[in-house]
């Protein structure tokens, strides 16, 4: 059996651990010169893959190597150890149907404000289902493709995604991402996450999306080929993030040059916004949508929700025009900690071409006042 090892640095929070920690297989996993403040570790890993087939949930994937749910790692003192595995690559949990990778929030990834944004936490999402379809065993030459995809010169694309934020977190905290999939339709799938800190397993975020297949070449949407469905089918877990009654189904209203309150346009994509399938990577529009938010909503307010229902592909050569107008404002006193908190603000939004004005993506987004920060407390003259 043919094995390739590779070596890779990783820099994690934690304690220091053991020297040299064995997997089951034969696999070694080697820990390099160790030193830990509770925010740096220095982690060298060799990892195997084979070349040989697997069953996942029942069914034979083609794949050459699927992450186990639980990693041997020998005198690993706790699962907070464990969780230096699970920072890799990811792992899968629940029988293999939960894909779990973790993060930790770097310096470069957060605000103003010293905590995560939006577009942070969309990049951990789309970084997680990556990943979810590499560690699989499916995974073809596409950006997330499966093997049959790739054939048949396929790629998912996203139509609809829905996030929902409970709390935003703050520089160096770990967070980890939980994901996984299920039929949408026919001819969809239906991925979900959810995103919990860490060491308390407070869920913080929740999203949901929709993705259906393209063809790369004619760029036009087609129909779930029986081999790919075969190769995705395994990996379908029913279950939802954000409940049915949460989920936001309604209608997006297309705004104009007449009901917009703001309009920033001159918006231009950079190389460095394409991704691999050769379009506007889907993250990179949240913060064209921002470019004509009030500035006052972006200092006082946190995005709590955040809807986007993509409409048309943008290329590099396209110009855009970012539209936004409030659709509501929720007066009277609610409950912080409610799930169900109504929204102070909300913000209807487009993206859509300068030249032609053909939409590119419809959003809402759901606004509440950021928490009160006291850096000191006044002595009190009595």
């Amino acid at each position: 059996m043919a094995v390739t090892a590779s070596t890779r640095l990783l820099t994690f929070p934690g304690k220091l651990i053991g020297r040299k920690l064995e997997k089951q297989n034969g696999d070694m996993l080697h820990m390099g010169s160790c030193f830990c403040d509770k925010r740096r570790l220095s982690l060298i890993s060799a990892s195997a893959q084979s070349d040989v087939g697997i069953t996942v949930n029942g069914k034979k994937v083609n794949g050459k190597h699927v992450a186990g749910e639980a990693i041997n790692v020998g005198k690993l003192a706790n699962d907070e150890n464990a969780a230096l595995v699970t920072s890799l690559h990811g792992r899968f949990v629940e029988s293999k149907f939960v894909y779990r990778q973790i993060f930790v929030i770097r310096s470069y990834e957060i605000g103003p404000d010293q905590t995560a944004t939006m577009e942070t936490l969309m990049n951990f999402l789309q970084e997680t289902a990556l990943n979810h379809v590499t560690c699989s065993g499916i995974g073809g030459k596409g950006f997330g493709a499966t093997r049959q995809m790739s054939i048949r010169k396929l790629i998912w694309v996203v139509t609809r995604i829905q996030v929902q934020v409970q709390r935003y977190s703050s520089w160096g905290d770990v967070i980890e991402v939980d994901t996984w999939v299920d039929a949408a339709g026919k001819n969809g799938m239906r991925r979900d996450w959810i995103i919990r800190d860490h060491y308390t397993k407070e869920i913080i975020t929740k999203a949901t999306s929709t993705w259906v297949i393209m063809n790369r070449e004619t760029r036009k949407l087609c129909k779930m080929p029986e081999e790919v469905r075969q190769e995705v089918v395994p990996f379908f877990l029913v279950r939802r993030s954000i409940s049915t009654e949460q989920t936001d189904c309604e209608k997006i209203d297309k705004l104009t040059d007449d009901t917009s309150e703001r309009i920033r346009s001159g918006l231009a994509p950079r190389w460095n916004d394409m991704d691999a399938n050769q379009h506007v990577n889907n993250v990179k529009y949240i913060g064209w949508i921002l470019e004509s938010v009030p500035i006052k909503a972006l200092e006082e307010y946190n995005m709590t929700s955040l809807t986007l229902e993509y409409r048309r592909e943008c290329r590099q050569s396209n110009l855009l025009e970012s539209l936004t107008s409030p659709t509501e404002r929720v007066i009277g006193d609610s409950d912080n900690n409610s799930v169900n908190r109504k929204p102070d603000l909300q913000y209807t939004h487009l993206l859509r071409l300068q030249g032609d004005k053909k939409e590119v993506v419809r959003a809402r987004s759901e606004w509440n006042p950021k928490p009160l920060i006291f850096d000191s407390v006044p002595e009190l003259n009595l």
